[in-house]
């Protein structure tokens, strides 16, 4: 899969979508970093299941919430002699 050219992107919409469609997720970059990705319907809703509204978001939550370090540093800083 190439990646998309954001301009590129923008001129080709259509032809865009129906690759997204027809080849799969098609990536969108922005000065040479990922962007975006266009999905197709059926891809979205494999990605989210049936609930669109938070399936996803519970599923990023449950598969990396353990690898994330909620605590908070106590440091407060350091004094300033000024």
């Amino acid at each position: 899969m190439n990646p998309w050219k954001l301009e590129t992107a923008k001129a080709r919409l259509s032809e865009l979508v129906r690759r997204a469609r027809a080849e799969g997720p098609q990536t969108i970059t922005v000065r040479g970093a990922d962007a975006a990705v266009v999905l197709s319907p059926e891809a979205y809703s494999r990605l989210c299941g049936r609930d669109r509204t938070g399936a996803w978001v519970e599923r990023l939550r449950a598969d990396f919430i353990g690898e994330i370090d909620l605590e908070r540093d106590t440091d407060q800083g350091r004094d300033l002699d000024l």
